[in-house]
């Protein structure tokens, strides 16, 4: 600091930023233009390109990777094949061997006669409201990196979620809740919170985690009470530390000091809103029995609370960790995991259909990947009765929210191994996603480090056959 400054009451970094000359003032430059093209597209001037089909959305999230030839992409010929070496054998993370038939028996179901397993025999109830999409594929076989492709449009590089990015272009209907959460019960899945991450958006489009597996609002949401003061001497202390803040961002212009503040607000609206929300003891008993009893059918009975509440997207994992990813017995673990989701699935479609909501509500099933239609192998070359990961082809499927019901697209290989008809990427699944909710995929962008990021990268195209 030299003796002018000092007299004028400016440190070193003032001077950069008052300066209109040297490296100081051009860095400051580029900076103010990036943050002014942001800008123009803040909240209440965006909106969706043209007409919506869908206003909100539900990610039923399976965590671990369920297998689509022993749920929704029938394959009779693995009994054929069963002990025998047949077609492409493709790599995968461990050692596979031969076919293995489904231990589960397929039927058809509704006009549309779309065969389904007998593990989801009630969400297959519905099956002329959904489309299946058999021919899935991500880019490795390796847990963490398929879930950011999935939830966040990139393997590699850090991104925004899908559930911050459709926040971000829709906007919030209701100021008091969150817009985008994420539910898993009893802890995070792999790679924690960075699947409903915001990413370089602001801090405010990030997913809010909660663990549904609690049943008291204080522990469902912690915090959600001040232990020692009442909400009017709450928003007083509130109103200070914003102006305290506001004076703070307007001398640093830091947008993560701006989210913090939004956070601290919504925080305090939530107090009132999310405890009306989360209370099930409001709903019908005939209403609560129709979703089950177990901690799946409670977080998705709340998870169409908070969508009749303005919420825009609602993220419901299975559990803690990875519990789809069944190497071993998957008989057993394939039937215990459907049977805790298949009630509340039909449940919830039936439910969004009986309150109107169906229509414009996207619903939509899957994992980061599918599983190997051979048996996977231990140590000692024996069959493990388990598959392990198949990133080649695998089985997503959509319903409500302008989805033609009815259809399945694609299609993987005779044995399930590989998409082999219109293979379809993650960034397919986004484009269409975003075509639902009235945005063309391209031009949902944001402005960071010097250029317009979107979902999809450079690839993606809308997947039309799926639209009704």
């Amino acid at each position: 600091m030299n003796h002018y400054s000092s007299k004028i009451g400016l440190n070193r970094r003032d001077m950069l930023v008052r300066s209109s000359l040297g490296i100081g003032g051009l860095g400051l430059a580029g900076l103010l233009s990036d943050e002014a093209a942001a800008s123009a597209s803040q909240p209440a001037e965006r909106g969706p390109h043209f007409a919506p089909r869908a206003k909100r959305v539900i990610h039923f999230f399976l965590n671990g990777g369920p297998s689509h030839v022993d749920t929704f992409d029938p394959k009779p010929a693995l009994a054929k094949y069963e002990g025998r070496t047949v077609g492409e054998n493709l790599p995968t993370e461990r050692k596979t061997g031969a076919p293995l038939p489904s231990p589960f028996a397929f039927r058809r179901y509704g006009e549309s006669a779309i065969e389904v397993s007998e593990l989801f025999a009630r969400t297959a109830g519905h099956i002329d409201d959904i489309a299946v999409i058999r021919s899935m594929y991500a880019e490795v076989p390796n847990h963490e990196p398929s879930l950011m492709l999935m939830n966040c449009g990139d393997s590699v590089q850090t991104r925004p979620s899908v559930g911050s990015w459709v926040l971000y272009g829709l906007g919030t209907e209701n100021r008091n809740l969150p817009g985008f959460i994420a539910m898993c019960p009893g802890g995070m899945p792999i790679k924690d919170a960075e699947n409903w991450q915001s990413g370089f958006l602001p801090g405010a489009y990030q997913g809010t985690y909660i663990d549904p597996q609690h049943r008291e609002l204080s522990r469902i949401i912690e915090n959600i009470e001040h232990p020692h003061i009442a909400s009017p001497a709450q928003r007083r202390q509130l109103e200070l530390l914003r102006q305290f803040n506001a004076e703070h961002l307007a001398a640093r212009r830091d947008e993560r000091l701006e989210a913090r503040i939004q956070s601290f607000e919504l925080a305090f609206r939530m107090q009132r809103d999310a405890a009306e929300a989360f209370d099930l003891s409001a709903e019908p008993q005939h209403i609560q029995q129709a979703y089950g009893e177990g901690v799946h059918g409670r977080q998705t009975l709340i998870a169409r609370r908070l969508l009749e509440r303005g919420v825009r997207y609602v993220q419901l994992w299975h559990g803690a960790g990875q519990p789809w990813d069944n190497h071993d017995n998957i008989k057993d673990n394939h039937r215990k995991l459907a049977a805790e989701i298949d009630q509340p699935i039909a449940a919830l479609l039936a439910d969004l259909k009986q309150r109107g909501l169906f229509e414009d509500t996207l619903v939509v099933w899957g994992g980061e990947f599918g599983r190997t239609p051979t048996v996977e192998l231990g140590g000692d070359g024996k069959s493990k009765l388990g598959r392990d990961h198949n990133h080649y082809g695998f089985s997503v499927w959509m319903a409500g929210g302008g989805i033609k019901g009815g259809t399945t697209y694609g299609a993987t290989d005779e044995i399930g191994f590989k998409a082999a008809e219109n293979p379809t990427s993650v960034h397919d699944l986004h484009a269409t996603m975003l075509h639902l909710l009235g945005f063309d995929h391209t031009q949902l962008t944001y402005r960071y480090a010097g250029r317009d990021f979107r979902l999809t990268d450079v690839h993606g195209r809308v997947v039309k056959e799926l639209i009704a």
